[in-house]
């Protein structure tokens, strides 16, 4: 993956422009197993393990390619202690947290409105 470089102020970041990284942010941080990650991780320390258990449906290929993404965007920090097997465990960095509490707003809007949204799908499908 080519990643774009920005060399300007985060207000000049345009999500319009293909070519923006903040598009390209946006585009890896907006994907339901990276919200799920986040949400799982919540002020917590986890392991991989513990990790995949938390979240339903998510393969390991899928929960391995997130938590590199989100490490190299700076939302996660890993650590990894010199066992034998090597211990790995992994934390929200302060992004993370920030983006947590984003997210948090999107679950409670989803349970505010699922009744709402449910009806809406009932009547679609007529």
């Amino acid at each position: 993956m080519v990643t774009k470089q920005f060399t300007g102020s985060p207000e000049d970041a345009d999500l319009a422009r293909a070519d923006s990284l903040a598009r390209e942010i946006f585009s890896d941080i907006a994907n339901k197993w990276a919200f799920l990650i986040v949400e799982s991780l919540g002020d917590r320390t986890l392991r991989f393990s513990e990790l995949r258990n938390e979240i339903e449906g998510i393969s390991h290929k899928m929960l391995t390619q997130n938590l590199r993404m989100l490490e190299r965007n700076g939302l996660v920090e890993r650590t990894v202690y010199p066992t034998v097997p090597p211990r790995v465990e992994y934390t929200l960095a302060e992004s993370g947290r920030a983006l947590r509490a984003t997210i948090d707003g999107m679950c409670g809007w989803t349970h505010r409105y699922l009744g709402d949204i449910e009806a809406a799908r009932r009547r679609f499908n007529v």
